[in-house]
């Protein structure tokens, strides 16, 4: 089968994966990062009123930053909520895996007090690459913690945008944090709890205040005892961790 047509494939997939899960009291998450921002007096595109002049730094240089936020975020198709978890280290397989534990001790399974399996949605690449072990032996650590199985639908690489997230949250986060200077974790925090639409988008965020070691190698020994069950139908895309 050609590329192009294994991506076709795997969108009619997701929908039929979808569609198993619609009508079930199993949860519907669309999972992706979004832009990492520098925290400091950096220019921020927008306007907002304001009774002074406020000055800022025209380039957002590393090195005159006081941090850096990473807005890991999952997006309830289901209930239209949306959950930030904003990290201050590192984009990491286990920082995705940890906003997950979050959004799901939080919000999930209080929402889904039935729930047996946990649908994410995203793309193939960063913290949640489809081509990596890395990210698979955090789940499989994360749903041995939480005991209930994650099921996993990558996006084809370069089609992110179709990721519900992508179009139902992050424009009204954007809208959300507009213009305004991020001079600490906690406004970020403030405008994102913010974002909201006429058609009941609501969303919570958190604070990740956890130092993630970059550059990690899996287990030795995992791969042969992991409980990963591929799919026969595009494996590589699609999967679901069993707790052990």
């Amino acid at each position: 089968m050609k590329k192009c047509d294994n991506r076709d494939e795997q969108f009619k997939n997701i929908v039929h994966i979808k569609q198993g899960y619609e009508p079930t009291g199993n949860p519907i998450i669309s999972m992706d990062t979004k832009k990492k921002e520098h925290l400091g007096d950096f220019y921020r595109e927008g306007k907002i009123y304001t009774t002074e002049t406020i000055s800022v730094l025209d380039h957002d240089f590393k090195s005159s930053s006081e941090g850096i936020v990473i807005p890991h975020s999952l997006y309830d198709v289901k209930e239209n909520t949306g959950y930030v978890n904003i990290g201050t280290s590192h984009d990491t397989a286990e920082f995705a895996c940890d906003s997950i534990k979050e959004w799901w001790n939080n919000e999930g399974k209080i929402r889904y007090p039935n729930a047996t399996s946990i649908l994410i949605l995203c793309d193939g690449g960063g913290s949640n690459s489809s081509r990596h072990y890395v990210f698979k032996e955090q789940l499989q650590k994360l749903v041995n913690e939480i005991g209930i199985e994650i099921r996993i639908a990558h996006f084809p690489p370069y089609t992110s945008k179709y990721n519900p997230i992508e179009h139902r949250m992050f424009p009204h986060v954007t809208r959300a944090c507009q213009g305004v200077v991020f001079k600490n974790i906690d406004t970020v925090k403030n405008l994102i709890s913010n974002a909201k639409t006429k058609k009941g988008l609501r969303v919570k965020a958190n604070v990740i205040d956890k130092v993630y070691e970059t550059g990690k190698s899996v287990a030795k020994g995992f791969k042969e005892n992991m409980k990963i069950i591929f799919d026969d139908f595009l494996p590589r895309w699609n999967y679901t961790v069993v707790p052990q």
